[in-house]
């Protein structure tokens, strides 16, 4: 994960703690600037910490060698509140999450922000839909998401609504900055505009009658007197910028398509709407609002602001500039061209890295709420839980590329690694140390293992998962992980403890010490996995005779062989992870609800079993 920043904060701010004065809006005539590219979603946060489930962490191999006082500040997109949460915004979050989780291991200092947009066209219109008014509207949706992210065990420090007025205050100063650089003017703009997108089309993008190629609806044409920023005087440094800074952009393969965009020339773009009444009026002019993407990204630098009034000097010092921003392809240009320009036209340091991500697919379609192809996330949390809906879409979609969900496929994989692989290998070593051990180990970890291939095996993989996660492979830190269990399955069954113990003497101390082997991997596993399933590794190292706090205080550095010692009592073994019980068609209803209870009792935490 190399990330580099161009400028230190104290160079960012040059421009903000200059005295120059506001420049007069001057018109460059009337142009009729045809047909723009722009996409529709939008990013940002508040404020709110989740504090079982992580602990607060230092790094020693941060990218590119960041002082460890440097916040490690990650955001997802703030979400359009147009409509309820689908399970493409869940995705990224849960990333964003699993991400976060890790740095802290790190110990970094994490500011973790996401947020709803709340601004535009579509919002008023989704709105009076409902008979409501827009305020009203973004308060629902925007609840919803934080209720969602609640279940989903996503512990964001900063949520931020582009409603909230130290974020409108934010968006006044930056545009004044911007006009106040040359880099605003006024002129007449006609082209064809995609509602849904919220963004004018080039003709040669769109599909037969005009219609728009990610909503698959015509657009319509628009004429409009509209503010513009001068993206096309930012050529030369953008293309510096991505020369310099090879990593900005992520995956590299979408460094290409930011490129081949850049080198095609770049046009200056409508920054206002004379149309739209919802939205942050433009400064010194009333009757128009800023676009909701000018507002919206600025949430990245407003969630930092402590003030209200929102102050932009004192937000950039709290932790700009972001370190990664995690975003879906279809935002991409929004992020990794606008945003930047807009940056230096203001005087401040673009984000480090831009991580645009695939689209999760349902029948080979994008899932999207315009597409009216969603899966629900709120449904997959109620019938599986939230570790085994972060888990199969962190393992099975592999991390910036896209993915596609099948309930069959869930349902296995979730079973076949959480429940057999990782639970089922704690249950029963900690069975097996009730019955012949009193659940009480009889020897240190790392006197145990002193010579043993399983534990070079085991920090090995840690090392390995470990630069998975620096990397953004987190299906390939999954993976690793994975090994580790799987490699612990191997052990137990090679040494087979239960025959051992059967024997007596000195081949029972030798099974004894093999159960302290693998429940010491079992430990490290609960380390290693939890920013991806939280819930279980707590439910896995309580299991081994933790607290929730010392769960809670535990670094990567914990993953070093040697965390367990003789004497320490096991809890009670019982099932960590429950299987999910499939309704099998022409089964009696009524017996299946009777299994699906029965194993409700066995598992705490959210584990439901599902009846599809």
């Amino acid at each position: 994960m190399a990330v580099r920043a161009q400028l230190s904060i104290q160079n960012s701010l040059w421009f903000l703690s200059s005295s120059s004065p506001l420049h007069s809006l001057n018109s460059r005539g009337v142009h009729s600037l045809k047909n723009r590219f722009h996409f529709g979603l939008s990013l940002v946060p508040s404020s709110r910490a989740r504090g079982a489930l992580y602990s607060t962490c230092r790094s020693d191999n941060f990218p590119n060698g960041a002082a460890k006082t440097d916040p490690f500040v990650l955001t997802t997109p703030l979400y359009y509140v147009n409509a309820p949460p689908h399970m493409g915004s869940a995705y990224t979050t849960i990333a964003a999450d699993a991400i976060a989780r890790f740095q802290r291991l790190l110990e970094k200092k994490v500011i973790f922000i996401t947020g709803t947009d709340e601004h535009g066209e579509k919002i008023a219109t989704a709105a009076a839909a409902q008979g409501s008014r827009p305020s009203e509207h973004c308060d629902v949706i925007s609840k919803a998401y934080r209720a969602l992210w609640e279940d989903l065990d996503i512990a964001y420090d900063k949520f931020i609504r582009t409603t909230a007025p130290k974020h409108e205050g934010i968006v006044r100063e930056f545009y004044s900055r911007v006009l106040a650089n040359g880099d605003i003017y006024r002129a007449d703009y006609e082209g064809l505009y995609c509602v849904n997108c919220e963004e004018y089309k080039d003709e040669k993008e769109l599909l037969d009658n005009n219609c728009c190629p990610m909503h698959l609806k015509p657009c319509v044409l628009r004429k409009e007197d509209n503010y513009f920023f001068a993206l096309s005087k930012y050529q030369k440094k953008l293309e510096e910028l991505l020369t310099e800074n090879p990593d900005f952009v992520q995956p590299s393969f979408r460094l290409n398509e930011v490129q081949s965009w850049i080198k095609s020339g770049l046009r200056d773009f409508s920054i206002s709407r004379a149309s739209v009444d919802w939205g942050i009026t433009v400064p010194n002019d009333v009757k128009q609002t800023i676009y909701v993407w000018f507002d919206a990204l600025l949430g990245y630098i407003s969630a930092l602001s402590e003030e209200e009034p929102g102050n932009l000097l004192s937000a950039v010092s709290s932790g700009w500039p972001a370190s990664l921003h995690l975003i879906g392809k279809d935002i991409l240009r929004f992020h990794a061209v606008y945003w930047p320009a807009m940056l230096m036209s203001a005087g401040l340091s673009p984000p480090k890295m831009v991580f645009g991500h695939g689209f999760l697919t349902k029948d080979g379609m994008k899932m999207g709420k315009s597409l009216g192809n969603t899966v629900e996330p709120n449904d997959l949390v109620q019938r599986f839980g939230s570790d085994a809906v972060r888990y199969f879409f962190l393992r099975e979609v592999e991390f910036g590329n896209d993915g596609d969900y099948s309930e069959v496929r869930f349902i296995n994989i979730v079973n076949a690694h959480l429940a057999n692989t990782i639970g089922n290998l704690l249950n029963r070593t900690l069975g097996l140390l009730k019955k012949n051990c009193q659940s009480t180990l009889v020897i240190d970890s790392a006197t145990a293992a002193e010579g043993n291939a399983f534990k070079d095996t085991v920090e090995t993989l840690v090392e390995k998962a470990r630069v998975h996660y620096e990397s953004l492979n987190l299906s390939s830190a999954c993976e690793t992980v994975l090994e580790i269990g799987n490699a612990g399955n191997l052990y137990m069954d090679e040494r087979a403890p239960w025959s051992l113990f059967k024997q007596g003497g000195a081949a029972s101390e030798a099974a004894a010490q093999d159960l302290v082997i693998i429940l010491e991997a079992m430990r490290i596993i609960a380390i290693a996995l939890s920013p991806i399933t939280p819930r279980l590794c707590l439910r896995i190292y309580t299991q081994l005779g933790y607290s929730e706090d010392h769960y809670n205080a535990v670094t990567w550095s914990d993953t070093r062989w040697g965390g367990l010692k003789g004497g320490q009592v096991m809890a009670q073994p019982k099932p960590v992870f429950a299987r999910i019980e499939i309704h099998k068609e022409g089964e009696d209803e009524g017996e299946a609800k009777k299994k699906v209870s029965k194993k409700k009792q066995k598992i705490p935490q959210n584990q439901t079993m599902a009846e599809a």
